[in-house]
């Protein structure tokens, strides 16, 4: 059978592209350029404004470091010599060296962007701002236990559900010379198909291999109904024995 040498095609309309729009909640910048002072044509002065029109870019402001001088002046009393002065504000770091937008960007960029903590030192640095390694390290442990009260509420309001749903996933984690695998386990409450009214909340936990004894561990006062998949290191948690209770 020969081959066509041509093949019809359906026609079809180009939908015109939408121009792009720009959130409303972004600060506007109004540049004004000069009008012209004649008219091209002519050459009369005699102008009148007719309209505008307007062309809208998006920007961006880069990064700008700063650093707070935070001044509690001494003061001695002239009657008994003893120096007063104003109490320190507090400071999620030891000595204070970081503010909180500071630790905040920090921390969303570890765990939100996962971003590491050495890709960071490097962009810092190549901004004029060197960080060491080891002091970025220590302020992320110190903003993880200030947190850890709050991180305590989150923990309690998920255990505290009737039902849970959890899962497991791979996390790369950076050592030696090579890049090595950990775990996050999530337990996720969400009432809300079930008519409940509480809040969803999920918790996470890291470890460093996959053995079920991180499930038990995490889940040791927990007695509900627990969703999972077929991996065996929950089973322990549905023994008939188990205390305060088994899981169904």
């Amino acid at each position: 059978r020969a081959v066509a040498k041509a093949t019809t095609v359906r026609g079809f309309t180009r939908k015109r592209g939408e121009r792009q729009t720009f959130p409303e909640h972004l600060p506007r910048e109004r540049v004004v350029i000069d009008p012209p002072t004649a008219c091209e044509c002519c050459g009369s002065n005699r102008l009148r404004k007719r309209g505008e029109d307007v062309t809208r870019t998006l920007e961006v402001v880069p990064r700008q470091w700063k650093v707070i001088e935070t001044v509690r002046g001494k003061f001695s009393c002239r009657d008994c010599e003893k120096i007063s002065q104003a109490p320190a504000p507090f400071h999620a770091v030891a000595r204070g060296w970081a503010g909180p937008s500071l630790l905040a960007m920090i921390m969303f960029e570890k765990f939100g962007q996962h971003q590491p903590l050495n890709r960071q030192a490097e962009r810092y640095a190549l901004e004029g701002v060197p960080i060491a390694l080891s002091t970025m390290a220590d302020a992320v442990g110190s903003v993880s236990a200030s947190l850890d009260p709050l991180l305590r509420l989150v923990e309690a309001h998920v255990m505290a559900a009737e039902r849970l749903h959890a899962d497991d996933t791979t996390v790369p984690v950076l050592a030696k010379g090579k890049t090595d695998t950990a775990r996050c386990w999530i337990y996720v409450r969400d009432d809300r198909p079930f008519g409940g009214a509480d809040p969803p909340a999920a918790m996470f936990y890291y470890s460093r291999d996959r053995r079920g004894e991180h499930p038990q561990a995490h889940l040791a006062r927990y007695a509900g109904i627990l969703q999972a998949d077929a991996y065996d290191g929950y089973n322990q948690l549905y023994l008939a024995g188990r205390q305060p209770g088994p899981i169904r």
